[in-house]
C-alpha cells in the first residue's frame, strides 16, 4: 500500500474513531427510549423492551462471523457500505414498527448491518500500517471512542424529548450516513484485487474446528462469554435500576456519563499492568475482585444493611466497577485466546468473536428480565457469572 493512498493520519483517525462508535451509539442511546417504548409497545411486561439491547448484540455477534471474511474477498469498502445498508434499512424499519417483535427483528437485522464498520474499520488499519504504528492508530481511535457512550445517552435523551423514540432510530440514519459519505469520498479501497482471497466456506469451517479443539482457546471464550454476558446484562439493565429503583430517570444521562468516564480508566490500568502481572494474573484478579464486589453488594442489600444516604453512590460505585471488569478482561481475554492462532489471526477473530458475542446474548437477556425492581438480581447474577470465570481461569496454566 502506497503513501499516496492514505488519508492524512488525524483524519484516518477521526474516520475510525467513528466507524467504532457506530456499536456505542446504537446501543447507549437506545437506553433512554426504553421507557416510552416498554409503555408503547409492551405495557405489561417492561422489562421486555430490554431485548432492544440484547437483540442487537445478537445481530452483531452473528455478523462478525462474516464480515472479516468478506472483506477478504470483496474489499473492505465494498462490505463496510453493504453493512451500512443494512443498518439503515432496519433503522428506518423499526421507525414503522407497531410491535416491540418487529423492532426487535429490525435490531437483530441492524447489528448484522453494523458488525461491517465494527469489525471491517480494524482490518481498514491493518492494511494501512503495522506493528507499533498500528497500535498507535487503534489507541488514539478508541481514545476518541471512549467519548462515545457517556454522550450517547444524553444525546439519546435530547432527541426522544422532540421526537419521540422513533426519533433515536432517524438519528443512526443520519449518523452512519454521514460516517459512509465520509468513507466513500475520502478513503481509499486499501485490500488491492491482488491481495484479495476467493470467498469458500471451507477455510471458515477449518477456523471453527481449530478454534473448538484448542484448550486454552476455547476456556479464553468462554471467560469471554460470561464476561460479555455481565457488560451487557448490566447496560441492558441499568435505565430501568435508575428509573424504577432510585427515582432518577431524568438524570440517568449524566449519571451513565460518569459511570463511562471513571470505567474508562481500566484501559490505562491495564496497559500498566498486563506487562508486568500477565494477562491470566490480572484476568483471575479482575474476575476474583467482582465475585466479591457482586454478591457483598447483593448481599447488603437483601440484608438493608446500607444507610439510605450510602444506597445509591455504593450502586455507582459497583457499575463503574463492572465496566471496568470489562476493560480489565476482554481484551486479554481475546489476546489470550489469539495467540495459539496466529496463522489464522483473522479468521478466528471472526469465529471467536461471534461465538462469545452469540452466546453472551443467552446470558444478558434473562440476567436483565429477571429485574425486579431491585438489582439484586444482577448482582447475585454477575456473582455467580464471575465466579464461574474466575473457576475457568483457575484451569489454565500458569503462563501467557
Amino acid at each position: 500500500m502506497t503513501e499516496a493512498r492514505r488519508l492524512p493520519m488525524g483524519e484516518f483517525i477521526a474516520l475510525v474513531a467513528m466507524l467504532f462508535a457506530t456499536i456505542a451509539f446504537s446501543i447507549d442511546a437506545m437506553l433512554p427510549a426504553l421507557p416510552q417504548i416498554a409503555q408503547e409497545l409492551t405495557p405489561g411486561d417492561a422489562n421486555r423492551a430490554q431485548l432492544i439491547v440484547t437483540s442487537f448484540v445478537l445481530g452483531m455477534g452473528l455478523g462478525t462471523l462474516f464480515a472479516g471474511p468478506l472483506s477478504d474477498s470483496f474489499g473492505r469498502r465494498a462490505i463496510i457500505l453493504a453493512g451500512a445498508a443494512i443498518y439503515v434499512a432496519a433503522a428506518f424499519a423499526a421507525t414503522q414498527a407497531s410491535t416491540l417483535e418487529t423492532v426487535l427483528a429490525a435490531r437483530v437485522l441492524q447489528g448484522i448491518g453494523a458488525a461491517g464498520p465494527r469489525i471491517v474499520s480494524l482490518a481498514l488499519v491493518r492494511d494501512l500500517y503495522k506493528g507499533r504504528e498500528m497500535a498507535r492508530v487503534v489507541s488514539f481511535a478508541m481514545m476518541i471512542f471512549t467519548l462515545v457512550p457517556a454522550i450517547a445517552p444524553l444525546a439519546g435523551s435530547i432527541i426522544i424529548a422532540d421526537f419521540g423514540w422513533r426519533g433515536i432510530f432517524i438519528a443512526f440514519i443520519l449518523f452512519i450516513t454521514l460516517a459512509m459519505t465520509w468513507l466513500a469520498l475520502r478513503q481509499p479501497e486499501t485490500l488491492p484485487p491482488a491481495a484479495r482471497r476467493p470467498l469458500a466456506v471451507a477455510p471458515l469451517l477449518g477456523a471453527l474446528r481449530e478454534v473448538l479443539s484448542h484448550r486454552v482457546v476455547v476456556t479464553a471464550i468462554a471467560v469471554q462469554t460470561l464476561c460479555f454476558g455481565c457488560l451487557f446484562g448490566t447496560i441492558s439493565s441499568t435505565q430501568q435500576l435508575f428509573d424504577t429503583t432510585f427515582g432518577r430517570a431524568d438524570s440517568f444521562p449524566f449519571w451513565f456519563a460518569l459511570i463511562a468516564l471513571l470505567s474508562s480508566s481500566a484501559s490505562m490500568i491495564n496497559a500498566a499492568l498486563v506487562v508486568r502481572l500477565g494477562m491470566r494474573a490480572l484476568i483471575s484478579a479482575t474476575l476474583r475482585v467482582q465475585v466479591v464486589l457482586a454478591f457483598g453488594f447483593g448481599l447488603l442489600w437483601v440484608g438493608d444493611l446500607l444507610p439510605a444516604g450510602l444506597v445509591f453512590p455504593v450502586y455507582i460505585f459497583w457499575t463503574v466497577t463492572v465496566f471496568m471488569m470489562a476493560g480489565l478482561t476482554l481484551g486479554n481475554l481475546n489476546a489470550l485466546a489469539l495467540e495459539p492462532l496466529g496463522h489464522i489471526a483473522g479468521m478466528a477473530a471472526s469465529v471467536s468473536g461471534a461465538i462469545a458475542t452469540v452466546l453472551a446474548v443467552g446470558i444478558a437477556a434473562p440476567l436483565g428480565l429477571a429485574f425486579d425492581g431491585t438489582p439484586v438480581p444482577l448482582a447475585f447474577g454477575i456473582g455467580l457469572l464471575t465466579l464461574a470465570g474466575s473457576l475457568l481461569m483457575w484451569t489454565l496454566p500458569r503462563r501467557d
